[in-house]
């Protein structure tokens, strides 16, 4: 197998020849066809998440088929094409498991953070947490969904059922969410950084009413927000734009500092909620709203070898959607 593979804190990719891993007893090897890069790959690969251990494999946003079988397995079968998505698996005996919120597990493994991941020509799986995706669509528009749309899907429903949505951060994740919320009836205001007007022009090319600077207030107060750009000092700015009782959402599973507010802009039972990873009913429950919709990924395709490309454009805000990796 071919892999993109993170030897140190900070350091470039660098591309690998390596035996082809063999799957143990309940899990998959899977041929890549896809993998997208997540802003998640850059908190890897910069080393902002805790306990990271070296070398790693990158990438949590897999599209391929299954190519060889662990024991015990028998779905998905050979030839199944499926999606990996960043929850790898769970205990299953913590509270958090026996409560049915696995996404707060204690004892969690994770796709490209804590075993390898999808920077790669291959990956082996646990066959529990992979989804079935079918026949339709292409390998690298389906990536994307597999944690910019799940997380998106999460998130998204846990700003309520409002009709006002702001979405700071119009990148992967907030142009997936903006196609969902317009099918569900919603009204989409799209912040970007001062002067994107790539992204601008894609939101309302997406159906935004309105698209504009982070530091801009929108037309309408928003019933919620979510907020995908890792930047805290957009909490405040989403608290001042909600109406009284409404959510702002951060998405991301990390975050630079929120900055000191007035209690003022939180009063009026405003809330801010966070999202943590994922459950395999929301992938179950996305897919599902997926296959009813006409979601369109737009993305940017990348060589396999091309992920230190693909990451600095990230990192600088030079993409327009998302990027992807094809072995």
């Amino acid at each position: 197998m071919y892999a993109m593979v993170l030897a140190a804190r900070g350091a470039p990719l660098v591309f690998q020849e390596r035996p082809d891993p063999v799957p143990g007893p309940g899990e998959v090897r899977v041929k890549i066809g896809a993998c997208g890069v997540c802003r998640t790959d850059l908190h890897v690969v910069d080393g902002e998440l805790p306990d990271l251990h070296y070398p790693i494999i990158p990438g949590h946003e897999v599209v391929g088929r299954v190519d060889e079988l662990g024991s015990g397995v028998t779905e998905p079968s050979l030839g199944t094409r499926i999606g990996i998505p960043w929850l790898g698996s769970t205990c299953g005996v913590c509270p958090y498991c026996r409560m049915d919120k696995e996404n707060l597990c204690d004892r969690p493994q994770f796709t490209g953070y804590t075993r390898d991941g999808g920077f790669a020509s291959h990956i082996v799986a646990d066959a529990r947490y992979c989804f079935p995706l079918g026949e339709h669509g292409d390998d690298a528009a389906l990536a994307p969904l597999l944690c910019a749309g799940l997380i998106g899907w999460r998130s998204l429903v846990m700003a309520g059922e409002g009709k006002h949505l702001g979405i700071y951060g119009f990148g992967a994740a907030g142009h997936i969410v903006a196609q969902v919320a317009r099918w569900q009836g919603r009204s989409i205001y799209a912040f970007t950084r001062k002067g994107d007007e790539q992204a601008q022009s894609l939101a309302r090319s997406l159906g935004a009413e309105w698209a504009g600077a982070s530091e801009d207030r929108p037309p309408v107060e928003l019933d919620a927000a979510i907020i995908y750009a890792p930047v805290g000092a957009l909490v405040p700015l989403a608290l001042r734009a909600v109406r009284k009782g409404g959510r702002v959402v951060c998405a991301g599973i990390h975050m630079s500092d929120i900055p000191a507010f007035p209690y003022s802009i939180l009063w009026g039972e405003r809330q801010i909620l966070s999202v943590a990873n994922l459950t395999r009913r929301d992938g179950i429950d996305f897919l599902n709203t997926v296959s009813r919709t006409n979601i369109q990924t737009h993305t940017t395709v990348f060589p396999l070898d091309q992920a230190n490309e693909a990451l600095a454009r990230l990192r600088e805000g030079r993409l327009v959607g998302a990027a992807v990796l094809r072995p």
